[in-house]
């Protein structure tokens, strides 16, 4: 028997009530609770939702439409919604890196290379506008083939550069019309580059390269890295080399490491030190890489011995026309003659600091034996007890693996229709293996422990990550880099320092609460998120759910088309959402949206 209501909608709609018209009419009654809730603004504050077991997908869908429709009411109501589109940048400003003026810099009085250091305090950024790509700019090729083939539009690089470029360079590359090729049988040294890895492995008395990871050499620095050969090399090694080099307006090693899809960033330390703690990596690689030692009495030296762990390489080449050894013996004498103290307890902030005269001692608690170490990147007990409790419990850590490794699962399904959007993918079926995967470059905005780095390993997607740790947050770095992780210190009250449109998936957990009680502009993280994202990459943020309202408000001043895609009800209210770029134009192109 029907119900008296069933009765009474059944006279207004038809003698049979279609399954459609009552999800109709439940969604209208959310939407109507939402409109009247939206005059509360404190109200949503104390809503909680219950978790729903993923097998009632349709009554999921409902709910995160309900959330997108409350979004959009209380943006309206708020006014954050009548904020304007962002005008784009002249073209002068294609391959823009703020911080890094050269002339400006030369006019302030700054000189013996430290103008092409960075200088955020004396930079301005005017008014706000969206780095547009240049002219010929193409998505890059799919990993891996996006490796060894990039697009000469997409990197500031011209044919007379290339030409002009020394005969190793030549040897490396091949331009054929619109694309660099990359071959890595040649390029570093004469031998090629597989030979010369060799070469260390037996100077270090392996017996090939591919012991590298048991001789304990997990995270290498590559200085001054030319296009990547050594690194690409390194990855078929499933090992990780994060690439360090200069500002270069033209022709950078940096912009093109990252074009094709391997690790890097800007960094320079003329004056000041790298932004990584102390005794970071096992292997810092300098292959001609203009350094000159003989400067500042043995400064840059140090610098790299700060870096260093224990036990770890220093593996640098020069020029064969060079005496060798000549700029080595000559760094001892000086550090032998000055007599350099060991560094006082407890000093490691090294946020571009000036560059210190004094050595980190070999007695630091993060070292510990290869022996002791873990072949994968779950750290054991012992050595989460190096970091001490105060940084991590074991507890916590492998919580927050658990805890990711779903995350990423519902990002990864939620994001999967787009990003393999040429490859026909039916609910349940594996992920297509590449190249069709176009997610390669990925930064994790507020690493914590690494967590979704892990996660990405252990679910064998071919990506690279960038971990940050906000530099106000809790110090975490050491134990990232220790998992054998790429890892750096930045303010995210700052630009970062890299060539626009580097990466492919930005994401951040907690990161914009966090930066609320700091000096930051969002407007300015948001212009700067827009300005290091590729055009048609992506943006993750999970936040409270007044952080993500602010978000979506900035998504549309930068163009971004946006949708929340979770909403979950923990220790506080949380929501994820999901942006996306697009290639923009003078007709303000967009892309679409995320179902």
């Amino acid at each position: 028997m029907r119900s008296p209501l069933l009765n009474k909608l059944s006279l207004i709609c038809g003698r049979r009530l279609p399954v459609s018209w009552l999800v109709l009419c439940f969604t209208s009654v959310l939407v109507l609770i939402a409109v009247f809730g939206s005059s509360f603004p404190k109200s949503f504050d104390y809503v909680t939702v219950t978790p729903v077991p993923e097998i009632y997908s349709n009554y999921r869908r409902l709910k995160e439409q309900t959330a997108v429709d409350y979004f959009q009411l209380r943006t309206v109501s708020s006014g954050a919604g009548r904020q304007g589109e962002l005008g784009l940048c002249g073209k002068e400003r294609e391959n823009y890196v703020p911080c890094y003026n050269v002339t400006a810099n030369v006019l302030l009085g700054f000189k013996d290379g430290e103008e092409f250091d960075r200088h955020c305090e004396v930079s301005s950024q005017g008014k706000f506008c969206l780095v547009r790509p240049p002219k010929d700019y193409k998505i890059p090729l799919r990993w891996p083939a996006g490796r060894d083939v990039i697009w000469t539009g997409n990197v500031k690089i011209t044919k007379d550069q290339f030409l002009s470029s020394g005969s190793i360079t030549k040897r490396m590359m091949l331009l054929e019309e619109n694309q660099i090729a990359f071959h890595s049988q040649d390029g570093l040294i004469f031998d090629g580059v597989k030979d010369y890895s060799r070469q260390i492995a037996e100077m270090m008395g392996l017996g090939s390269d591919s012991e590298f990871f048991q001789a304990g050499v997990r995270t290498v620095l590559d200085i001054g890295c030319g296009f990547g050969s050594f690194g690409a090399h390194l990855v078929s090694l499933k090992l990780t080399a994060l690439c360090v080099a200069a500002y270069e307006a033209t022709g950078s090693q940096v912009q093109i490491a990252l074009e094709r899809g391997l690790p890097a960033m800007i960094g320079n330390f003329i004056s000041r030190q790298l932004p990584y703690p102390s005794l970071s990596f096992d292997m810092v690689h300098c292959a001609q890489c203009g350094i000159v030692w003989d400067k500042k009495e043995g400064m840059f030296l140090i610098e790299f011995d700060r870096l260093l762990k224990p036990g770890g390489y220093f593996v640098i080449t020069s020029p064969i026309s060079k005496p060798p050894g000549r700029a080595t013996s000559s760094k001892k004498r000086s550090i032998k003659n000055n007599e350099v103290p060991l560094c006082k307890e407890g000093y490691d902030t090294p946020y571009y600091q000036t560059l210190m005269p004094c050595i980190i001692g070999a007695s630091s608690k993060r070292w510990i034996p290869i022996q002791n170490k873990s072949s994968s990147p779950d750290l054991s007990s012992v050595e989460l007890e190096v970091h001490g409790k105060y940084c991590v419990s074991p507890e916590d850590f492998f919580e927050d693996l658990q805890v990711w490794k779903l995350a990423l699962k519902n990002y990864w399904s939620l994001l999967t229709p787009l990003i393999f959007s040429d490859h026909p993918k039916r609910p349940g079926d594996e992920d297509p293996l590449p190249p069709f995967n176009m997610v390669r470059n990925v930064m994790d905005m507020n690493a914590h422990y690494g967590g979704l780095n892990a996660a990405f390993l252990e679910e064998m997607k071919s990506v690279w990550v960038m971990n940050v740790v906000p530099v106000r947050a809790r110090n975490t770095l050491p134990l990232i880099l220790d998992r054998g992780f790429p890892g750096v210190f930045h303010d995210w009250c700052e630009p970062f320092p890299t060539y626009p449109r580097t990466y492919d998936l930005l994401h951040a957990n907690g990161l914009l609460s966090h930066l609320t009680s700091e000096r930051c502009s969002l407007v300015e993280l948001f212009v700067e998120m827009d300005r290091i994202l590729r055009p048609e990459g992506w943006v993750v943020l999970s936040d409270k759910l007044g952080a993500i309202e602010l978000a979506r408000a900035h998504a549309t001043q930068v163009r971004w088309d946006a949708r929340v895609i979770d909403v979950q009800n923990e220790d506080d209210v949380w929501a994820a959402l999901a942006m996306q770029e697009t290639l923009k134009n003078e007709h303000g192109g967009r892309g679409g949206l995320l179902v």
